[in-house]
């Protein structure tokens, strides 16, 4: 049996702790608040930021998987959670293999691109220059980087609130490309990736289909029987902003044996409005 911890252990990791054959994988889940956790995972009440914490990690693990979150949305609170957590956990434990969750927020290409795990990573905004930091650290620990993109799924409805509130906006052009990939991917994706037997060093995780925003709100009207949003002109376009997004390339996930569940937003949003 394998043994396999999950640092930062929330929604997406015991959604993984769900498809990992119980006689196959033992594990444990490491967080502050052990109450949360299903009685499938073994509890680990720990601190990334308090190395005094870590004791009950002393120990031989198969695999480590690393997808701790920030308190807030601040540079310091990301540093302590995804460099300063990360070196205090690398500290205790050197794993047969460590996936290190990232995100696609380590792009700064804004003009409707297509990137890929070869693309420059420049990013404009702390969050991404911080993952990219703790990138690092992984990969010289022998990690492997995932680079999830805008993630969705039950208890992540942002988006169907907007549509439902009227408060959705977008303009026709030019578009605004999104990605996105379902919370049930997000566990495939590091399931796969845990028995892969020779993975790359990264890979982006994101669906099939970049699309544009408008598209994805006015196919979300439709389907919860809202009007649809507002043309540009209305007020509720965002005026010359010319910012475009990015599309994210899954070729070298795909490439590796991975078939998503969800392959595009209208196979996830209509699950979940179903």
């Amino acid at each position: 049996m394998k043994r396999l911890l999950i640092a930062g252990c929330g929604d997406i990791g015991c959604r993984l702790a769900a498809l990992l054959p119980p006689e196959q994988w033992q594990v444990s889940g490491m967080r502050r608040r052990v109450e949360r956790l299903p009685e499938a995972i073994a509890p680990i009440k720990a601190d990334l930021q308090d190395p005094n914490s870590l004791d009950a990690v002393d120990r031989a693990w198969d695999a480590v998987i690393y997808q701790a979150t920030p308190d807030e949305r601040t540079p310091g609170a990301y540093r302590r959670a995804y460099v300063t957590g990360l070196e205090n956990l690398l500290a205790r434990v050197q794993p047969e293999r460590l996936l290190f969750v990232s995100s696609t927020s380590v792009y700064g290409q804004d003009g409707g691109q297509w990137v890929d795990e070869d693309s420059p990573t420049e990013p404009g905004r702390f969050s991404g220059r911080i993952l990219l930091e703790a990138e690092t650290l992984a990969r010289a620990a022998g990690g492997i980087v995932v680079r999830f993109s805008g993630i969705y799924g039950p208890g992540r409805d942002f988006l169907l609130r907007q549509v439902r509130s009227g408060q959705a906006s977008c303009r026709d052009q030019p578009p605004q490309w999104t990605n996105r990939i379902h919370a049930d991917d997000c566990a495939g994706v590091l399931a796969h990736l845990l028995k892969l037997p020779a993975p790359q060093a990264c890979y982006c995780a994101s669906d099939n289909l970049p699309v544009a925003r408008c598209e994805v709100l006015d196919w979300l009207a439709d389907r919860m029987g809202q009007p649809r949003r507002g043309s540009a002109g209305d007020g509720l376009d965002n005026g010359h902003d010319e910012r475009r997004g990015k599309r994210v390339s899954n070729q070298r996930l795909r490439a590796s044996g991975y078939d998503f569940i969800y392959p595009d937003f209208r196979h996830g949003y209509g699950a979940i409005l179903t």
